[in-house]
C-alpha cells in the first residue's frame, strides 16, 4: 500500500488520525528500512590519493612527518563553509559527503551547488543524509540523485515518504527501536587527500549566515594518514545495510527534469546571494589557497579517528563485532592525570559520566565544562535531563559555565565568536580536552543518545598546540560576558544549595537565582519535561 504524498484540505481530523493508524501498523511490521533489498554496488574510497592535486600538493609534507597527519582547527563558520566548497571545487576523482542534517536555505543550496559542479567535471559524488531531518525543507534527495556521478543514500529511513506530520510521528513511536538510531557523523573528505571533521552540519546558522539563530562550532581540517581512516569510517557506513539508495524509497526515482529544475533553482539562488559574503569570499579563495600553499600552517601530530560501527546496537550488544567510539573515548579519558575540558551543548552525564567525575575530583584533577544555558538551548529537552546534575557536579569542584544567547565579547582570540548579523548564540561544538595534551574533535555529545543511540565520529589528536588553542578558545567563551558562572549558595541550611548564575553585564558583575533570560512558559516547559523518564534517549 503507497500513502499518498497530499491531502485535500477538508480531510477531517477523524480521517488524518485513521490514516495515522493505518501507518502505525505498517511501521510495526517493519524490521529492516525500507529498501533494503534493494541493490546496491559497494564501493570504497580511492586508494591512490596522491595521483590528483591534493595528494601531489600535501605529499611532501605527509613523508616528512612519518606516523603524523597536519591538523587545522576551523573554529569561524564562515571559514568552515568556505573550505567546504573551495575543497570541493579542487576535486579531481572523488568527493564523499555525510551528514546528519543537509538544509536547503542559502548554504545548503551553495553546498549542492559545488556537489553538482564537482560531479559535472566528472568527479563521483557519494552523499550519505541521515533520513530523520529528510521531512520538509532539506536537500532535494531526488533530483541531486538524478546526475550519473552522484549516488545519494539515506541512512536508516522512514517507511512514510508524505508530508504529514502526525503520521511520520506515528511512525516514529511504533517502530521507535529501529528509528530512535540515527546517523549523527559529520565528515567531508574530497579525493581520499582532505577531510573535514566536527560538529557542524551543512546550513546557515552552522555557517554564520543566519540572522536569528547562530551555533559556536568546532571542526578540523586533515591531511595525511588521518583521512583515509576518516574514509575507512566513510565506506563503512555507504555499504552498511542501513544505507538505502534515494530511488529505492517511494517517490525516490530520480528523473532528468528534477535536475534541471534544480539546476534552475540554484541559478537563480546563485543571482540571489551574490553579495552575501559566503559568495564574494569564495572568490578569494582563503582559506584554501593559504593552506595549499603553506601560508596557514598545519600542526603535525599524531591523530587517531574514531567512530561507531553503523549498526552500533549490534556491536554493543555483541551480536557482531564492530567499534564503540565511547569505549575507545573512556580509554583515553581514564589516564587523565591533572585536567579535563569538555564542551558539550546537550550535556546529560548521567550515572556513569557522575563517578566518572567524582573519580577525577577525589585525584584533584580539575574538571571544566561548558554548555548551553535553557536561555540559549535549542534542545529544552536535553535541558531537562542536565538540569538535576548541576548541584551535583558544583559540590563535587566540578567548575561548570553555560553559555549566554548574547555575548558581551564576541570579538576574541581566533576570530569572532559569533557575526555582527546574526541574532540568538548558542553552543554546537563537542569537543575533549585531556591533560592539555590531547584533543578530540567530532560529532558526540556527552549524553546517553550519543553514546549509545545515535553513531558518532571523532579525531583524538595528541598535539599540547591544538590543546592549548581549543582551551583558549573555550576560556573566551566562559569568561563572564559570555557566560553564566555556575556557583552554589549554601546559606540555606534548610533547603540546602541553591544555584547562582554569576555574570557581567555592562561591566558589572551580576547574580541570578533562577534560570535568567528565560520566560515563564519555557521555565514551565522544562519543569514538564523532567517529570517524564526520558534520559536515555536524550
Amino acid at each position: 500500500m503507497v500513502m499518498s504524498k497530499t491531502f485535500p484540505a477538508s480531510l477531517s481530523r477523524f480521517g488524518t488520525w485513521l490514516i495515522a493508524i493505518a501507518a502505525l501498523g505498517l511501521a510495526g511490521c517493519a524490521s529492516l528500512p525500507p529498501g533494503a533489498d534493494f541493490p546496491k554496488p559497494a564501493s570504497t574510497a580511492i586508494a591512490d590519493p596522491g595521483n590528483t592535486r591534493l595528494g601531489r600538493q600535501f605529499a611532501a609534507a605527509i613523508r616528512s612527518h612519518p606516523e603524523q597527519s597536519g591538523f587545522r582547527l576551523l573554529p569561524v563558520g564562515l571559514d568552515s563553509f568556505l573550505l567546504r566548497v573551495q575543497s570541493a571545487d579542487a576535486a579531481e576523482r572523488t568527493l564523499d559527503v555525510q551528514y546528519f542534517v543537509i538544509q536547503n536555505d542559502d548554504t545548503g543550496q551553495l553546498m549542492q551547488d559545488a556537489i553538482l559542479r564537482a560531479a559535472d567535471r566528472g568527479v563521483r559524488v557519494r552523499v550519505l543524509i541521515d533520513d530523520f531531518s529528510q521531512f520538509g525543507t532539506n536537500v532535494p534527495a531526488t533530483a541531486l540523485a538524478a546526475h550519473p556521478k552522484i549516488e545519494l543514500r539515506l541512512f536508516n529511513p522512514f517507511a512514510y515518504r508524505g508530508t504529514v506530520r502526525l503520521i511520520r510521528d506515528a511512525e516514529m513511536i511504533v517502530d521507535a527501536g529501529r528509528l530512535n538510531y540515527r546517523m549523527h557523523n559529520k565528515v567531508f573528505i574530497v579525493d581520499n587527500a582532505m577531510a573535514i571533521v566536527g560538529g557542524r552540519n551543512i546550513g546557515d546558522e552552522y555557517f554564520q549566515a543566519a540572522t536569528a539563530y547562530e551555533f559556536g562550532d568546532f571542526d578540523v581540517v586533515a591531511v595525511g594518514p588521518a583521512v583515509q581512516q576518516v574514509s575507512a569510517s566513510f565506506d563503512a557506513f555507504w555499504n552498511s545495510p542501513l544505507s538505502i539508495p534515494v530511488q529505492a524509497l517511494e517517490g525516490g526515482r530520480a528523473r532528468a527534469s528534477d535536475l534541471e529544475q534544480l539546476r534552475a533553482t540554484l541559478a537563480a539562488h546563485r543571482e540571489t546571494v551574490a553579495s552575501a559574503p559566503q559568495v564574494t569570499k569564495l572568490a578569494l579563495g582563503e582559506p584554501f589557497s593559504s593552506l595549499l600553499a603553506g601560508r596557514t600552517p598545519f600542526v603535525w601530530a599524531r591523530g587517531e579517528v574514531m567512530y561507531d560501527s553503523p549498526e552500533k546496537a549490534k556491536t554493543a550488544s555483541g551480536e557482531q563485532p564492530g567499534r564503540l567510539l565511547h569505549k575507545q573515548l573512556r580509554t583515553v579519558a581514564s589516564d587523565v592525570r591533572s585536567e579535563l575540558v569538555v564542551v558539550s551543548p546537550y550535556l546529560v552525564p548521567g550515572e556513569n559520566g557522575m563517578r566518572y567525575f567524582g573519580k577525577l575530583r577525589e585525584k584533584d584533577v580539575k574538571v571544566r565544562l561548558l554548555t548551553n544555558s535553557l536561555a540559549c538551548t535549542d534542545m529544552p529537552i536535553a535541558h531537562s535531563g542536565y538540569r538535576p546534575y548541576r548541584i551535583p557536579m558544583l559540590e563535587m569542584g566540578v567548575e561548570l559555565y553555560e553559555v549566554k544567547p548574547q555575548l558581551g565579547q564576541p570579538e576574541v582570540r581566533g576570530g569572532s565568536l559569533k557575526s555582527p548579523s546574526s541574532g540568538q548564540y548558542a553552543l554546537h561544538a563537542k569537543v575533549f580536552v585531556f591533560d592539555r595534551r590531547q584533543v578530540f574533535i567530532g560529532s558526540m555529545n556527552l549524553d546517553p543518545r550519543s553514546l549509545h543511540l545515535n553513531t558518532e565520529i571523532g579525531v583524538l589528536i595528541d598535539s599540547p598546540e591544538l590543546a592549548r588553542q581549543v582551551i583558549a578558545r573555550f576560556d573566551d567563551i566562559a569568561q563572564p560576558p559570555n557566560s553564566y558562572v555556575m556557583m552554589l549558595d549554601k546559606a540555606d541550611p534548610i533547603r540546602g544549595p541553591a544555584l547562582v548564575w554569576r555574570t557581567e553585564e555592562r561591566g558589572a558583575s551580576i547574580d541570578y537565582r533562577d534560570e535568567p533570560d528565560t520566560t515563564f512558559w519555557l521555565k514551565t516547559k522544562v519543569d514538564m519535561l523532567s517529570l517524564l523518564t526520558l534520559e536515555d534517549l536524550l
